[in-house]
């Protein structure tokens, strides 16, 4: 059986655990709140763009841009990565690595080349040493910004248009709750024409075009808007994944100060009994010695 000392030192470290778990639980709640908000402002911007493209695209040929351009058989597939740099978030990096881990190797991923970019540490550390990392992008998840986005976006336009690569992915968490996070797989390279078509196929071309007097033209201004959109996808993909880690992160730290409260209360009743044990162990051994004097 432990003695006093012992677990006094063990409620100790524990009541310092609890201390400091509850502290990151109420950091994370801060940070998870303030990434709500961008990501719903950001959310609201991205569907007015959305909605721009969407009356430009429909009377515009999509082999106009290279961004829409289609290869035949792609072999070449890039995947951007996005996890957090710290861990003590659950299993929120985990479950992303596993799917990302299962997607790649599915059966009809079979003879492609598959590349990864990474974003944040923690899937750089799991597939350094198991994929080829093409690019890692550190310190844009803690806090991410759209200067991150524009030059991830950057490096991704560049590189699909030079044929580096047929197509690319974007791998990270969708927010849904702070208790749920789902993995997710977007292919944001090549641009799908009918992700940002017109809302109905009824309204002829035409028609959009009689709405609108553009300076400058329909073509010149998609080739600004597209990169825009590729990059509010990343962008809002860091924020997703940011608001799920931080999610992430207060609930695993509620659960462990819930943890540590019930771990304190155990060992203060188990140090209650070791002291009664030992203060009847010396009224014992006081009774015994006074009954000995008596005989």
């Amino acid at each position: 059986m432990p003695s006093l000392k012992e677990y006094k030192a063990k409620l100790a470290s524990l009541k310092n655990t609890r201390k400091m778990t509850k502290t990151m639980k109420m950091v994370s709640a801060s940070k998870l709140y303030k990434t709500m908000d961008a990501q719903r402002k950001a959310s609201a911007m991205a569907e007015q763009l959305k909605r721009m493209i969407s009356n430009l695209a429909g009377s515009v040929d999509p082999a106009s841009s290279p961004l829409f351009q289609k290869r035949p058989n792609p072999r070449r597939i890039l995947v951007l990565l996005i996890t957090s740099d710290k861990g003590l978030c659950g299993g929120f990096n985990n479950n992303l690595i596993k799917f990302a881990a299962r997607w790649m190797a599915a059966p009809d991923r079979e003879g492609q080349d598959i590349t990864l970019s990474c974003c944040g540490r923690r899937g750089h550390l799991f597939f350094r040493s198991r994929k080829n990392i093409h690019r890692f992008y550190d310190g844009v998840t803690q806090k991410p910004g759209y200067h991150h986005a524009e030059e991830i976006g950057a490096d991704l336009r560049r590189e699909f248009t030079g044929g580096a690569f047929d197509e690319v992915y974007l791998a990270y968490n969708h927010f849904i709750n702070p208790i749920s996070q789902k993995p997710v797989m977007e292919k944001i390279l090549p641009v799908e024409p009918q992700e940002i078509g017109p809302a109905t196929g009824t309204l002829p071309a035409t028609t959009l075009q009689a709405n609108y007097l553009l300076e400058p033209s329909r073509e010149v201004l998609l080739e600004r808007l597209l990169p825009m959109t590729v990059n509010f996808k990343i962008y809002y993909a860091l924020l997703e994944n940011a608001a799920g880690e931080n999610g992430a992160r207060m609930t695993a730290m509620d659960n462990a100060t819930t943890n540590a409260s019930k771990l304190i209360d155990l060992y203060t009743l188990l140090r209650n009994r070791a002291r009664q044990a030992a203060i009847t162990k010396e009224l014992i051994e006081i009774i015994s010695g006074a009954e000995a004097l008596k005989s």
